[in-house]
């Protein structure tokens, strides 16, 4: 099931919305309801989700301003604005911030299956690719955050870059807050930020050891480590075995 953030002032109409649409027939859930757009940023700031339901004139922050604040941190959020306004100015600078969809207020039964039938084949596409891309760079990981374009730019950057890489780099890169990154990498992918990058370095460890011409502290400073003793400690924790005994094959 993909997650759902709702955000609507009308209470009602967003309870309704929530509670009386069969989402789970269309592969979907409601994980949350926010009152107005500060709520809703909040609460993606913390909670990753797949897609953000919104209406567009909210108290505090507006639906356009979220989605504004939400393209510029580059958070991977589908989103689908729902507005009883029929003014094509919200529709157009909507579009700017790579809103998915556009709906007017009170949404019909048909339109809501029609736009999120399309929401979850994009989705399920997006992720068939992430997962065959991730495969042939480094394996697959835990989870199901292969449908989300922010993981797959972390992926490839600690993949490029494993020796040097960081957390602070990686969020620089899709520019993130680092700790919102950390939350967010844990929930999409099931693993730590930390566990993927010794995963990436002890995988590419044990390449450069097979070809029997490296010695342990050349491996150690090819994948990152400046204390040959750290390196041994790690692999040996990660693999079972020593540097020197998976180079003799033991």
């Amino acid at each position: 099931m993909y997650k759902i953030l709702a955000a609507d002032d009308e209470e009602d109409t967003r309870d309704t919305l929530c509670n009386c649409f069969p989402w789970e027939s269309v592969g979907f859930t409601v994980v949350h309801q926010a009152g107005n757009g500060l709520e809703a940023l909040s609460y993606l700031e913390a909670n990753p989700v797949d897609v953000l339901l919104c209406d567009i004139r909210m108290p505090m922050m507006s639906g356009l301003e979220l989605c504004k604040q939400i393209h510029q941190r580059r958070m991977g959020v589908r989103i689908v604005l729902l507005s009883a306004y029929r003014d094509f100015e919200y529709a157009r600078e909507a579009m700017t911030y790579g809103v998915s969809h556009y709906m007017l207020k009170p949404a019909k039964y048909d339109d809501i299956v029609g736009v999120f039938t399309q929401l979850k084949t994009a989705l399920d596409e997006a992720k068939d690719s992430l997962a065959a891309e991730a495969a042939e760079h480094g394996g697959a990981l835990p989870g199901s955050g292969w449908g989300d374009p922010v993981i797959s730019t972390i992926v490839k950057c600690v993949n490029a870059d494993y020796r040097t890489v960081t957390l602070q780099l990686v969020s620089e890169t899709v520019e993130m807050n680092s700790s919102y990154v950390s939350v967010y990498f844990k929930k999409k992918t099931g693993m730590h930020f930390s566990e993927y990058v010794l995963k990436v370095r002890m995988e590419k460890a044990a390449e450069l050891l097979k070809h029997g011409y490296m010695k342990a502290f050349e491996v150690s400073e090819a994948v990152g480590y400046a204390n040959p003793k750290n390196f041994i400690r790690a692999f040996k924790q990660f693999h079972g075995i020593t540097p020197g005994q998976f180079k003799n094959g033991r």
